[in-house]
């Protein structure tokens, strides 16, 4: 009597420590990637580093050749000093027009005082009326061609400032601190616009992907706190973490985590926030309890 009452005993203590422990949800732990391309077409002249190595936010990682876009943008100067160089003969024009005006304007007082005294013509006052017309007419066109080389000359350097950027952007910077994951490309192999050159994640905060069913929704609150529980060398480590996102969408359970029996229900995905110390690694599984 007294065995089996011990036995049933520790059965209960058995239930209920399992009951303790069980947790609610499971899932692994990955990261927001991001890839490093390259934004230009040229030789890769450097990269920086490897795998695994960590990288704080724009330290460059990358450097490609800009050979050719410093002689197109040196043709580019040369082609506007050339334009620009016109507007000095232009501006000699001009100044040149505004003398013969004040030289007409003078014979035009005189004709005009031998016009009222009548010893001269209206012809010629015409002639001297329209010979200043003229001159000025010749000013604006000399003017407007200056405008018109200003507007080339401004194209043209809104051709140098792209050529300027697509330099500058040869020089690939981290955007985010954090740890290579994968590099994919080396010293002296051919880039092209929008060729990965590294894949990178800030690992300094996780996300533990779990999928929890549909009952246990109303215990799931973005902002919520919950306790993550991962394998160590001293047993179980909790962490917190924090509840990020909840699919809207049910889906079925993904086949890597669960059994066949629990991968025919329809669950939630769930993304919680955990702050790494270290011991987290991308891929490691974990637990959580609400």
């Amino acid at each position: 009597m007294r065995t089996i009452l011990f036995l049933s005993l520790i059965l209960i203590l058995g239930a209920c420590s399992n009951k303790q422990t069980t947790s609610d949800a499971y899932g692994n732990f990955e990261t927001d990637e991001v890839i490093i391309s390259s934004e230009n077409s040229g030789r890769i002249l450097s990269t920086a580093f490897v795998e695994g190595e960590k990288v704080a936010q724009g330290m460059i990682m990358a450097v490609t050749d800009t050979a050719n876009l410093v002689l197109q943008r040196g043709q580019l100067q040369a082609q506007k000093e050339s334009i620009l160089a016109q507007k000095a003969s232009l501006y000699a024009q001009i100044a040149v027009s505004d003398q013969q005006i004040v030289n007409v304007q003078k014979d035009q007082v005189r004709i005009q005082k031998m016009l009222t005294e009548g010893a001269a013509t209206p012809k010629q006052m015409d002639d001297i009326d329209g010979l200043i017309a003229l001159t000025n007419k010749q000013k604006k066109a000399y003017s407007a061609q200056i405008s018109a080389i200003d507007k080339s000359a401004e194209a043209i350097d809104s051709q140098i400032a792209v050529l300027n950027d697509r330099i500058n952007t040869s020089i690939i910077r981290a955007p985010i601190s954090g740890i290579v994951l994968e590099k994919f490309s080396e010293t002296g192999e051919l880039a092209t616009p929008g060729k990965s050159l590294y894949k990178m994640a800030n690992i300094d905060n996780l996300i533990l992907r779990v999928y929890v069913s549909g009952p246990q929704l109303v215990q799931v609150k973005i902002g919520n706190q919950v306790k993550v529980l991962i394998d160590s060398n001293e047993g179980i480590k909790e962490i917190s973490g924090t509840v990020g996102w909840v699919s809207s969408e049910a889906e079925f359970t993904p086949k890597i985590i669960q059994t066949r029996e629990e991968r025919v229900k329809l669950v939630y995905a769930v993304k919680v926030r955990v702050p790494n110390d270290g011991s987290l690694k991308l891929g490691m599984p974990a637990e959580i309890k609400f």
